[in-house]
């Protein structure tokens, strides 16, 4: 199993950026993917999840109306799309999925939202 992020950057404040996951090595469309960040010093927290299919998601309050998680099964892709972005979106987004009772990380993308 292989998850790699990309699509991070630095970006103003109000901004928007649009980061990817590419996986491989497993029936991606069989599987539930998240969407995770982890700021300095802060706890990994869960940002967004989408179902197999794409007909079920789930934000952090933080992120609500804000962000927005899709997937391309036809691609092996996972996409958060971000908007509205705050100093305090600034984090390592990393993209997860338990397969097979294991849990995978990619090694993430950091985004920085910053002036």
């Amino acid at each position: 199993v292989q998850l790699v992020e990309s699509g991070g950057g630095l970006v103003q404040p109000g901004g928007s950026l649009r980061l990817s996951c590419a996986a491989s090595g497993f029936t991606f469309s069989g599987y539930y993917m998240r969407w995770y960040r982890q700021a300095p010093g802060k706890e990994r927290e869960l940002v967004a999840h989408i179902s197999s299919t794409g007909d079920r998601v789930v934000y952090a309050d933080s992120v609500k109306g804000r962000f927005s998680i899709s997937r391309d099964n036809a691609k092996n892709m996972v996409y958060l799309q971000m908007n509205s972005l705050k100093p305090e979106d600034t984090a390592v987004y990393l993209c997860n999925s338990w397969v097979l009772g294991v849990n995978y990380w990619g090694k993430g993308t950091l985004v920085t939202v910053s002036s």
